[in-house]
């Protein structure tokens, strides 16, 4: 797939807000059925990590692709509607 430069500004974004990055990555990981404590050891953070991210206290990008790809998701599952 191939983007056009014609038609890139005309693309309507918005920006994503860390508190519903932190509510997808919350439902990404109970949907799954893991506690914090699963999470951790399944994508080798640590709790204290989980927790900001799912309060929206951090969203660093390295971090949510490791959590993506432990519940086996795209990364971009956390950034889109």
């Amino acid at each position: 797939m191939s983007i056009s430069l014609n038609n890139f500004n005309q693309v309507q974004t918005e920006p994503v807000q860390a508190d519903d990055v932190a509510a997808r990555v919350k439902a990404a990981r109970e949907t799954v059925g893991y506690s914090i404590e699963d999470l951790a050891v399944t994508c080798g953070l640590a709790n204290e990590e989980l927790i900001d991210i799912e309060s929206g206290a951090d969203i660093d990008p390295a971090k949510l692709r490791r959590i993506a790809a432990a519940l086996q998701l795209p990364p971009s599952a956390f950034l889109t509607l």
